[in-house]
């Protein structure tokens, strides 16, 4: 379906507050930025900010909900043949390959990481989206091998590929942080999921292979 213009129009308007706010939190850090300040830089109202951010976390983390379904969207559009594990790993490898900016493999991102580092909101939230990834994929892999309630190996997957996901990313960003190439990191992070792929064991990468049917 075709977006609308007032849904074009929200959306532009949302990321723009977006935009602004994440500006002044990597200038000034986040906690001595006001939503008052945000809204004022934005020309908005401050309850236009809070129409689009119900928290100031918000406007940091705007693209979270994109993160917390990654690996459950890997999981469901696995290959026939693949497994859940594989289909995680070869994402992660192509994303890596590609020295993608969705995993902050771009300059800049040592600044977005610094932000996060000083604010102990934004490592709550970044925490707390963490947990959401984990219980998100758990639910897939339940879904998609219609594993009982009191099965606990959906729970002991999701939480071996999360273990897989979250090690790739704190990785870059601790590199990045340091100021290195992304494509430096990128062929490093390449050699690690290799290594990290040789840990996981056979029930981990053979579980919930998709039918070649």
């Amino acid at each position: 379906m075709a977006e609308g213009l007032r849904e074009r129009k929200k959306r532009q308007t949302r990321q723009y507050i977006s935009d602004v706010a994440t500006g002044l939190f990597v200038e000034r850090g986040f906690d001595a930025v006001t939503v008052a300040e945000i809204a004022e830089a934005a020309d908005v109202s401050v309850n236009t900010v809070y129409n689009y951010f119900p928290a100031k976390e918000d406007l940091f983390f705007d693209r979270s909900a994109g993160l917390v379904d990654r690996m459950a969207r890997w999981v469901r559009g696995r290959n026939k043949g693949e497994s859940a594990a594989y289909a995680v790993l070869r994402e992660l490898r192509e994303e890596v390959e590609a020295v993608s900016p969705r995993i902050g493999l771009m300059s800049g991102y040592a600044a977005f990481m610094r932000v996060i580092e000083n604010a102990p909101a934004l490592r709550s939230r970044l925490w707390a989206i963490g947990q959401e990834v984990q219980a998100n994929l758990e639910r897939t892999l339940r879904e998609e091998t219609g594993a009982a309630d009191d099965d606990p190996m959906p729970h002991l997957i999701a939480g071996q590929l999360g273990w897989v996901h979250s090690t790739v990313m704190g990785v870059i960003g601790r590199e990045m942080v340091k100021g290195r190439n992304p494509g430096e990191v990128s062929r490093e992070v390449l050699v690690l999921l290799d290594d990290m792929e040789e840990l996981l064991g056979e029930k981990v990468l053979n579980y919930a292979v998709r039918s070649t049917e």
